[in-house]
């Protein structure tokens, strides 16, 4: 197992997620599903990532994007555990993490050598799930989420967006169902320690909830676990700037660096090598060495 695999130093700077779709329908366009050549695709892809700077991959085989279709399991299974395996087997120096809610994948994912569970629904989907977690002692990673499929609009420029979905108090409720999916993991077994918590930029909040959410993020760093940021390329970053998935990196680097100065300890991003670059410098504006 990699040196980096648990824990990490939070709050000695920003670590790097990067991600690795292996999917044919990536909002972002970066999906690796190919009949014949998804492995070296990933594996090349992981390669570049480590190498730019990213601490942590996150394999995941279903699109999360607004409108996607549903991925059985074992269509999922048979996308994210060869290529997990093929990382393992590479022993990069990296946290490998699996993008996933379904219990049984990140089951598969972990005896084939992953560490993390990215949980994008914290622990709410599959009831399973945080035995898993409790059961293996993975960190795992538990994610704000409100999507309705009936509120997702879509633009073909500009992609999915979510509208219609109600907060009391936008802030106070996100800290409340996160703090609901911690205690679900309390519940399981799941020590505090293992805990990392991802406002769920995108997931079920309008453009305007996500800019607030994004510039309110130490109220959820204040709930004492620390926080996992995924603006990367997000449609709510498209339509602020009127831009499709592929011109976003500019937005990206900005809710990147507004991440980080509000407490963000991870940043789940597509564009590696740059955004390491924003974190780097953001670190030594926001987190000077003594």
């Amino acid at each position: 197992m990699p040196a980096l695999s648990y824990p990490l130093e939070w709050g000695t700077r920003t670590y790097i997620m990067g991600i690795i779709n292996v999917t044919p329908d990536s909002f972002s366009g970066d999906g690796l599903l190919r009949r014949q050549d998804t492995l070296p695709l990933a594996l090349e892809q992981a390669r570049r990532f480590v190498a730019a700077g990213a601490d942590i991959l996150d394999i995941g085989g279903e699109s999360t994007r607004p409108g996607a279709a549903e991925v059985g399991e074992e269509e999922e299974l048979e996308r994210v555990v060869p290529v997990i395996g093929a990382l393992v087997r590479e022993n990069l120096n990296a946290v490998i993490s699996v993008d996933t809610y379904k219990a049984s994948v990140a089951q598969a994912a972990l005896d084939t050598g992953a560490h993390w569970i990215n949980d994008v629904w914290g622990l709410r989907a599959d009831p399973r799930m945080a035995g898993v977690a409790a059961r293996s002692g993975a960190p795992v990673i538990l994610m704000h989420n409100r999507s309705k499929p009936g509120n997702a609009r879509l633009q073909a420029r500009l992609g999915g967006r979510y509208e219609g979905i109600e907060y009391a108090d936008l802030i106070a409720d996100v800290c409340r169902e996160l703090m609901e999916s911690v205690e679900i993991a309390r519940a399981a077994g799941v020590r505090d320690e293992k805990i990392i918590l991802d406002p769920g930029i995108g997931f079920g909040k309008s453009v305007e909830q996500n800019l607030e959410l994004l510039n309110r993020l130490d109220e959820i760093r204040a709930l004492g676990f620390p926080v996992l940021l995924g603006p990367s390329r997000k449609s709510f970053i498209g339509y602020t700037l009127n831009l499709p998935p592929e011109q976003r990196a500019e937005g990206t680097a900005a809710a990147v660096a507004v991440g980080i100065a509000r407490g963000a300890d991870i940043i789940r991003v597509h564009d590696v090598e740059m955004m390491a670059r924003v974190a780097r410098m953001t670190d030594a504006i926001v987190r000077p060495k003594a």
